[in-house]
């Protein structure tokens, strides 16, 4: 039977462009999908890790808000990794090497955490590594990325940002439910030992990055290493002391560092209102859905809202919102007719819609601060500001807790703790003044390319995936 090339070339140029965005699907851009692909896929271990925290490591919700504060330290160093990478080639190359070894270093964090980890140290230590593992991979994929999208038309530079966050998107989707469906059937460490085998893609594809090494010669422009550094260096310095600038980081900083509850409702759902793995993994599914759902409807209508007018109502619907969460905690919601489960699964999906909503505007508005020239830099260290603010959010939760007497088997206390957090989140609003109008917004318009890339977070304040 022949096969019609003119169909075939049909089939392909229709998987280009509904698939790849009209991008031409080489190897080396299935490589860095791969990438981001697995950056989504190793929230296999989200649920693992919290289990094994409470469980086997017996730490309370206190602790545990704790660590994970202390292990989202790679996330705030973020460009660091990006100037050693420009600066600090290994034999010859800036991208392949830093990939290879962090897909290396992700999988001995895992095995580790498989094997040898029988303490809060070690565990901090290994979960650290992993997070470091991500970051750096992080950092080098959105490089190349950034190179690429430079030679790019706006609307294609768009797309290729669009289609590795799309990546990262499915793999998170592919784990959400098995994360809590295979605790039924295996035991924390033999799905750590299974999520050891997902960073090596990383270093494997890492080989399929099209990369020439780095001419030493110093007559050569593209060698101009210590002289780009020190440049983007007087760059971001003349950035950061511009009042547009800093003050909107400082209100990102301030919204992002309320106190967060998220490890006492953890242990409140699994200890107080017994929900399964299996249960907490489609909890995870709901919740991805809903993400992509904020998404959806900030794209399609708000988009085009000022950021005062989007960052107030947000705010304070949230707010509101959170503060249904009395009705779980008190059981009220028992007396209401309504089961624990079906509460649980509509509040989660209401709250991550508005969540991620209220999200949006902090990734464009960190777009936009950044300037000509020093998008990428800026764009990381604004993204570093944004993960030491959830460090602080972390570990100001943990204090409260500790303070409330919040613990593995004592509850007493946390509708005084949802109370707290989410009236918390309403300080920023006295800050609004500090956002950009509407005219001081088109200005930075130029920018825009950046904004697709912006989806991809995150998560990263997710640091235990």
């Amino acid at each position: 039977m022949l096969i019609d090339s003119s169909g075939l070339s049909k089939v392909k140029d229709s998987v280009r462009e509904k698939i790849f965005f009209g991008h031409e699907p080489s190897a080396e851009l299935i490589a860095i999908l791969s990438v981001y692909f697995v950056q989504g896929i190793l929230g296999l271990a989200r649920l693992a890790v919290s289990f094994f925290l409470k469980d086997e490591l017996l730490l309370s919700p206190a602790e545990v808000s704790a660590m994970l504060g202390v292990v989202a330290i790679p996330w705030m160093i973020k460009p660091l990794f990006g100037f050693m990478s420009d600066g600090l080639p290994i034999f010859g190359y800036r991208r392949r090497p830093y990939l290879i070894l962090s897909g290396i270093l992700g999988a001995i964090a895992w095995v580790s955490m498989s094997t040898i980890v029988h303490s809060r140290l070690a565990a901090t230590a290994a979960i650290a590594l992993s997070s470091l593992a991500v970051a750096v991979s992080d950092v080098i994929v959105d490089s190349l990325v950034v190179e690429r999208a430079r030679v790019e038309s706006q609307a294609d530079a768009g797309s290729l940002q669009s289609l590795c966050w799309g990546a990262t998107a499915f793999g998170g989707l592919v784990t959400a439910y098995f994360s809590g469906m295979l605790l039924e059937h295996f035991t924390t460490r033999t799905i750590f030992l299974i999520t050891a085998t997902f960073p090596l893609i990383v270093s494997g594809v890492a080989w399929l990055i099209a990369e020439s090494p780095v001419n030493k010669d110093t007559n050569d422009p593209h060698n101009a290493n210590s002289l780009s550094v020190k440049h983007q260096l007087q760059q971001l310095r003349q950035a950061v002391s511009q009042k547009t600038i800093w003050l909107p980081a400082a209100f990102v900083f301030i919204l992002q560092a309320t106190p967060t509850a998220e490890s006492a409702f953890f242990y409140f759902s699994t200890n107080e209102l017994h929900f399964e793995p299996e249960f907490l993994g489609r909890v995870r599914l709901v919740t991805s859905l809903a993400s992509l759902s904020g998404i959806w409807i900030f794209q399609r209508f708000l988009k085009s809202v000022p950021f005062r007018i989007i960052f107030g109502w947000s705010t304070v619907i949230s707010a509101v919102l959170g503060m249904t969460m009395l009705l779980l905690v008190t059981h009220t919601n028992r007396s209401l007719g309504i089961d624990d489960r079906w509460f649980s699964l509509g509040d989660s999906l209401i709250l991550t819609v508005m969540g991620q909503i209220a999200y949006m505007p902090v990734l464009v508005l960190a777009a936009r601060l950044c300037p000509p020239g020093v998008e990428a830099t800026l764009f990381a260290l604004l993204m570093s500001v944004f993960n030491l603010a959830g460090m602080v959010s972390y570990e100001v939760g943990a204090i409260i807790m500790h303070w409330l007497g919040i613990t593995e088997s004592n509850f007493d206390s946390l509708w005084i703790l949802v109370i707290i957090t989410n009236l918390s989140t309403l300080l920023p609003l006295a800050f609004l003044s500090w956002l950009p109008k509407d005219d001081t917004q088109a200005e930075t318009l130029p920018n825009e390319p950046f904004l697709s890339n912006l989806i991809l977070p995150e998560p990263e304040s997710q640091v235990i995936e």
